[in-house]
């Protein structure tokens, strides 16, 4: 799904980058559609179980591709257990049932299937790529992972050592650290501040008894969102999805997560001697599910999301030759929201680039885009949908599970269209006005000019 859907933090990204959702969501390379699938055709399957998935059939190679989110990523990690589910999703594939480690990891390969989880900040995220000819013998295995892990201590401790030392290697990256101290500063003290791979003290007081207690919280029928693509008819997959999914828990134990306001008008400043400085800017962002999101969406467009088109680009690189690349984007989590401007300068024209970007939003926010502006933007969002979510069979189950996971209904592709259609310049302008009018949080990465104190 595109950036319509995304849900991520603090971060720069252009329109056709999927969702959050999937915020974090497994990717596998797949074999592209051919030509018939420029219309997709989404069938909505329910189980005699009662689950239910987004199945998009396709036969031009015997391949399925299925993608899962259970809702309820990071921000469930008990406080002082932070890690907990970035470390539990690495250990699926660690044993499962009577299968240790190397003897599943084996039968996964004789399978021919590829399988992988991630951790999200709102959702626990898989997915599996099969033969279709040895597909039930990969989704028992699927089945074993889901149901059944292990979480045996020799994985446990190989998994996170792993972890560690990845945190220690990124611990010497001023980048890292700056990006740390701006989430604590945008988001206080909720959860999204809280570092979802943990840190080596948080991790090192996960035991095998906290993974099985989380993944019994979250993995349940209620929070299941399903999207398959591939070689599989709509019979078939309803009996598979009672298999694969039919002994978990009905309903998860998930722990209440606030919404949040991002906290506004900051200024983090990181000195460190790096070869250019990096800027970021988070404004008030919008949530998906708000009317006004399409002229949102343009205004964005028009920003910085546009990329080589975008006023940010021309003010910036073209006109003053301020950065190599820049851009804007819409961020949406489940319970905060940003705008958010990204770039990198030498760090003697550091604040001559920040004033210039400032300027270009307070005439974006003054005027809004113009007539012309925001027909190119129609132009290039309506063109760009099927080449950005829907051109493989990955992109296309990720597209599945965004849809479900934003509830935006079985009928979006369609409707989107005339939804991007209909907006007016000046309800783009309005949203110009209300996101971008406020001080934002600054995020300045980098050394200080030549003859700073």
């Amino acid at each position: 799904m595109a950036n319509e859907t995304a849900r991520m933090p603090i971060a720069t990204r252009a329109e056709n980058a999927l969702a959050t959702v999937v915020l974090a969501l497994f990717f596998l390379t797949f074999p592209a559609l051919g030509p018939a699938h420029s219309a997709v055709d989404i069938q909505e399957v329910r189980s005699k179980g009662g689950i239910t998935a987004w199945l998009v059939e396709d036969y031009t190679v015997p391949i399925v591709a299925l993608r899962f989110i259970f809702e309820g990523g990071s921000t469930q990690d008990p406080e002082g257990k932070e890690g907990l589910a970035n470390l539990m999703t690495g250990l699926f594939d660690e044993g499962a049932g009577d299968l240790d480690a190397d003897t599943f990891q084996l039968e996964l390969d004789d399978a021919g299937a590829e399988m992988g989880f991630d951790a999200g900040r709102d959702a626990i995220s898989g997915g599996m790529r099969t033969l279709a000819e040895t597909r039930g013998e990969a989704f028992s295995l699927l089945k074993l992972a889901l149901t059944q892990p292990r979480f045996d201590q020799a994985p446990i401790d190989r998994i996170r050592a792993q972890i560690v030392a990845g945190i220690q290697s990124r611990a010497r990256d001023p980048e890292t650290a700056a990006r740390i101290a701006f989430a604590e500063a945008v988001y206080g003290d909720h959860p999204y501040a809280r570092r979802s791979e943990g840190t080596p003290e948080t991790l090192a007081t996960i035991t095998g008894d906290d993974l099985r207690t989380l993944h019994s919280r979250l993995f349940a029928r209620e929070n299941l969102i399903v999207g398959v693509v591939g070689a599989i008819d709509a019979e078939t997959l309803a009996a598979e999805l009672d298999r694969i999914f039919g002994e978990l828990p009905a309903s998860p134990d998930l722990v209440r997560v606030a919404d949040v306001e991002p906290k506004l008008g900051k200024m983090v400043s990181v000195e460190y001697p790096l070869p250019q400085t990096s800027l970021q800017l988070a404004y008030r962002g919008i949530e998906r599910e708000d009317p006004e999101f399409f002229p949102a969406l343009l205004m964005n467009h028009i920003l910085g999301g546009g990329a080589f088109s975008s006023r940010l680009f021309d003010e910036v690189r073209e006109k003053r030759g301020l950065a190599y690349g820049i851009g804007s984007s819409l961020s949406n989590s489940r319970h905060a929201d940003l705008l958010v401007i990204g770039t990198a300068t030498d760090p003697e024209r550091a604040d001559e680039a920040l004033g210039v970007i400032r300027e270009t939003v307070a005439k974006m926010a003054e005027d809004g885009p113009t007539e012309a502006e925001l027909d190119a933007a129609k132009r290039y969002l309506l063109g760009s949908y099927a080449i950005n979510n829907l051109d493989s069979s990955g992109a296309i189950a990720n597209t599945l599970v965004g849809l479900q996971f934003e509830k935006l209904g079985l009928d979006y592709i369609e409707r989107r269209p005339a939804l991007i259609r209909g907006v007016t310049r000046e309800q783009a302008a309005a949203q110009a006005r209300r996101l971008l009018s406020e001080e934002p949080a600054v995020l300045m990465i980098g050394p200080r000019k030549t003859g700073d104190n």
